[in-house]
């Protein structure tokens, strides 16, 4: 074996290593065994509903292992062939292996990254809330631009992807939007992009053609799932109704179904207007306001001394990432130092290198 194989072999036995005191294996093993157990007794459908919890929980753990189960199996098979390969002087065999594992590698260093986001709530689905700053039409299309962003970087995962809240801009783009993302560890992979957005182009809204710097606000909150308890009285909402904004004409909405929640003793405010019936819009506004006091809950608890997104100003020097088209293009996430050259994929949904680095560096 080279130094280079042997380099990336130790790499890997390494990683796997990390991986398995990240997500407690042993302890994690011993309890996946401990359902199998429960789920061969005899009377284990009699409730039903316990029954789908303790399945739920299976594949939870068993989802938790597998993975770092694969990794290890296939780096014990590619050491096999390697060493098989080296008794046959096979050169273009070898070639094939030592791409491989490079390929292994790089699998090994996702699944390191991807093992940290092992929090009750990293797992969860999630609520992307874009406003864009002060700025006038530039801001607000530059909110829609990250809105875009967001939107195909969970296409390209396969994830679920709505539209619970938008307020469109006077000419173009829009004032806010919230998008309501669901998947595998949908917010483990978002929570570190909350935060504000810096955008340096050559506006096409300027006649002069004249370079301008947009800000936008992106603020991330998990889902809230049933099992995690948040106490609302109703006496502390206000609950308002109100016209959805539209595109005018046919489509103006002639009805109150648009739904806004204020829950008064945090100053916390939800809305919906995406959906025709005001019962929905209600939910999903409630929804997310259980989100967003879950997440303040979290910040809390993690003793965070940085005031809250809602209340940071989108401005100068408040930035988490910038993202440059001209003069030269240029992404660069200002925590981490990690940076990207083109600009064009990035906003095209290609940012999941820097959620690695944010969760790795920030952790």
């Amino acid at each position: 074996m080279n130094p280079t194989e042997q380099k990336n072999v130790e790499y890997i036995e390494k990683s796997i290593a990390l991986i398995k005191s990240f997500i407690n294996y042993e302890e994690t093993l011993k309890k996946l065994n401990e359902i199998n157990l429960k789920l061969e007794t005899p009377n284990v459908w009699d409730d039903s509903e316990n029954a789908i919890s303790i399945v739920t929980e299976k594949e939870h753990l068993k989802n938790t292992i597998l993975p770092v189960d694969m990794l290890e199996n296939k780096l014990k098979d590619l050491l096999d062939l390697i060493y098989l390969s080296e008794s046959e002087n096979d050169e273009n065999f070898r070639s094939t292996l030592e791409k491989s594992l490079e390929e292994l590698v790089t699998e090994a260093s996702s699944l390191q990254i991807e093992s940290i986001l092992n929090k009750r709530h990293d797992s969860l689905n999630c609520f992307v809330e874009i406003n864009a700053g002060a700025g006038g039409t530039e801001a607000q299309d530059w909110a829609e631009m990250l809105a875009r962003m967001y939107s195909r970087w969970a296409e390209k995962r396969g994830y679920g992807l709505e539209i619970t809240d938008k307020n469109d801009g006077e000419e173009a783009g829009v004032k806010s939007i919230t998008l309501y993302i669901k998947g595998a560890k949908a917010y483990g992979w978002l929570k570190k992009e909350s935060g504000i957005h810096r955008l340096v182009r050559i506006s096409p809204f300027d006649s002069n053609a004249r370079r301008h710097t947009s800000f936008a606000s992106v603020f991330v909150v998990p889902e809230v799932n049933k099992d995690i308890e948040i106490k609302i009285l109703d006496t502390d909402l206000r609950i308002d109704t109100y016209r959805a904004s539209g595109a005018g004409g046919q489509h103006v909405n002639k009805t109150e179904s648009a739904v806004r929640i204020t829950h008064i003793p945090t100053g916390i405010v939800t809305q919906c207007q995406t959906d025709r019936s005001q019962h929905r819009n209600k939910d999903i506004a409630m929804t997310m306001l259980r989100a967003k006091l879950y997440a303040k809950k979290l910040r809390e608890q993690e003793a965070e001394t940085k005031a809250s997104q809602e209340k940071t100003d989108i401005s100068w020097g408040n930035q988490i990432r910038s993202y440059v088209l001209q003069p030269y293009q240029m992404v660069k996430d200002t925590r981490t130092g990690y940076e990207k050259g083109n600009a064009l994929a990035v906003l095209d949904g290609d940012i999941h290198e820097f959620l690695e680095s944010a969760i790795a560096g920030i952790e």
